[in-house]
């Protein structure tokens, strides 16, 4: 017995050197408690190795450009991550030099959204270690750390058809794996990227399976079935073979207590709902399961009826806030539409009320806009949520004159206003807002960093052709993805166009806030930091600093984590769509810093495949 104190201590400290966690820890704090690098030093910090993985795509010779999501893991000094193209790969994580690669050979020739991959699991039972990677074909692997080859005892020849039970009746249906799965002792939960475009395919449904076996444990239904609870939320069968409902984002487990929590997306389609009409649950819910069976514990529906693409984006960040000057364990999910929802992690009581607003209706023939929506009293919105004509940019009169003609005619919404039948522009975008990078948690100050842009969307509802499956779908104007900016991508109201947000979880507040990002042509005219359009997240550690590369500028940022002040900038060879990590040498007691640097994705037309590893000199 006295020796368990010790070696529980022996293992939190080795694990703090480490980052065997997507998020650091299987709750997503993105917490590091290193401080090497500080205040004081992190000017100083320099390339310390880089590695190039050749996976990339422009989508010109392969049918769709690649986004270099990752996030590395650190264990034992051995660094894993993925490609865009799924492979996984291990290196030294001091030198970078590489130790094996794991090729899954997904087909390249198929249309997926994007290549993209944000990382593998590690699991260990004290002696046997694996990795645990999820497929954009839908097959999970179980791979041997130290070899990385194949686990012969694990499914079928090392991997199982993530497909089998939730897809068999679409074979042409997209499903696969985009992000890492979760893992809660012997069981690997995962989440899934399903069909979206048509109202039937592939379930939404969050399964685990054995770490050893690859046998199924527990599957919970994302979309209710007859007798189930939710199944009343959806009106006559509307249920039945719905696709979505999924979590294709990052799953968090409170070890301690044996939860999982599930940040759930969109119903399909995600922009019209006339077919389905109710409150939809589970969709855009966090949903809380015990991790060991899959029993519902409790839930709250952050959007109902989604019909705006606001999909849960994010993992759940496991944080702790002061209630009667005590800690309470909490749970904090950061949304597209620019709210933060805080629970009790247990009994899922709401730390900050929750009122129920009204808001319109909507005028598309068979649409039933849900009639009131949930908006917390606390924190305030770190997102933009409305747009009026006077707020228009003006950073060139190129970028006003191209915006003012897309807005003639056009409804201005709230954020809860349905798309119509007119133009309708409305903050935030379908990505938010935030989105997957979510939100990095400082235990010692409780204070919740998140980064987030202002990127509205504009579009109208269309009629679909005769004999389709649903009869509207929604028809986008102007630039590339429908989205409210100019054709060199700079959003259509005046900046600010992205921040980083410091929000004290004790009283709802903002600590402070940070322009995110720069725009080099403007700056080049005199325009002060506008910030920008951002996707990946941050990393906040001991030292006082908070990490983020995600802009759409190349670059990689440390702030002052108490004040917001940048304190250091370096050039990448592309921009950093991507959450960094950070972890200590085992040999030479260095604190480095990785972020993965591959550009492109639906931002830009620079590609890289570098991953950049810094530390001082």
């Amino acid at each position: 017995m006295g020796t368990r104190p010790a070696l529980l201590i022996l293992t939190a400290a080795l694990s703090a050197q480490e980052w065997p966690h997507y998020g650091g820890d299987p709750g997503g704090m993105k917490y590091s408690p290193l401080e090497q690098i500080d205040r004081s030093n992190v000017a100083r910090l320099k390339v310390a190795w880089s590695y190039r993985t050749g996976d990339v795509s422009d989508g010109k010779t392969l049918p769709v450009r690649s986004a270099f999501e990752t996030t590395p893991l650190v264990v034992d000094g051995v660094m894993y991550f993925t490609t865009p193209f799924n492979r996984l790969i291990a290196l030294d994580a001091e030198t970078g030099k590489e130790l094996w690669t794991f090729d899954p050979k997904i087909d390249r020739e198929r249309p997926y959204n994007l290549f993209i991959s944000r990382g593998a699991a590690y699991w260990s039972d004290g002696q046997e270690r694996r990795l645990f990677l999820g497929t954009l074909s839908g097959r999970l692997f179980a791979i041997q750390a130290a070899t990385g080859k194949p686990i012969d005892s694990f499914g079928q020849g090392g991997s199982i058809d993530l497909r089998q039970g939730v897809a068999d009746r679409f074979p042409g249906k997209g499903y696969g794996m985009t992000s890492p799965p979760a893992i809660y002792k012997d069981l690997v939960i995962c989440g899934a990227l399903t069909a979206d475009g048509e109202p039937r395919g592939p379930a939404g449904d969050v399964r685990a399976f054995h770490a050893r076996t690859g046998k199924l444990v527990w599957q919970f239904h994302t979309v209710p079935r007859e007798g189930e609870f939710g199944n009343d939320t959806w009106a006559k069968d509307s249920w039945r073979d719905r696709a979505a409902a999924n979590a294709w984002s990052i799953l968090s487990v409170d070890t301690a207590r044996g939860i999982v929590f599930l940040p759930l997306t969109s119903p399909a389609t995600d922009m019209y709902g006339g077919d389905r009409k109710g409150a939809n649950l589970f969709g855009d819910s966090l949903v809380a399961l015990e991790a060991a069976t899959g029993k519902r514990l409790w839930h709250f529906q952050t959007v109902h009826h989604n019909i705006w693409d606001y999909d849960i984006p994010a993992q759940p960040n496991l944080v702790q806030a002061r209630r009667d000057g005590k800690l309470v364990d909490a749970v904090a999910q950061v949304t597209k539409t620019g709210y933060v929802f805080l629970f009790d992690r247990v009994s899922g009581r709401p730390l900050f009320d929750i009122e129920e607003r009204p808001v319109p209706a909507s005028e598309v023939p068979g649409e039933q806009a849900w009639p009131t929506q949930p908006r917390p009293v606390k924190p305030p919105p770190f997102a933009r949520q409305n747009f009026r004509a006077e707020e228009l940019t003006n950073v060139t009169p190129e970028s006003r004159a191209y915006c003012a003609k897309l807005i003639e005619g056009a409804v201005f919404g709230d954020l809860y206003t349905p798309i119509g039948l007119k133009p309708t522009v409305l903050f935030p975008g379908t990505n938010g807002g935030a989105n997957w990078g979510g939100g990095s948690f400082d235990p010692g100050t409780q204070t919740l960093y998140v980064n987030s842009m202002d990127a509205g969307m504009v579009f109208r509802m269309v009629k679909r052709p005769e004999g389709s499956q649903i009869p509207y779908r929604t028809q986008g104007l102007g630039s590339p993805n429908s989205r409210f900016w100019d054709p060199k991508l700079n959003p259509c109201q005046q900046p600010p166009w992205g921040h980083l947000t410091a929000i004290d979880l004790t009283t709802g507040e903002f600590r402070w806030r940070s322009v995110l990002g720069v725009v080099d042509e403007l700056i080049a005219k005199g325009i002060p930091p506008t910030g920008t359009s951002n996707i990946g997240g941050s990393v906040v550690t001991a030292g006082g600093l908070v990490f983020i590369g995600a802009t759409n500028d190349a670059r990689f940022r440390a702030f002052d984590k108490e004040s917001g002040k940048e304190l250091w900038v370096a050039k990448l060879p592309a921009s950093a769509h991507a959450t960094p990590m950070t972890y200590r040498g085992k040999r030479s007691g260095k604190q480095f810093v990785a972020i993965a640097a591959g550009g492109g994705n639906k931002y830009n037309e620079v590609y890289s495949d570098t991953l950049v590893v810094y530390s001082l000199p």
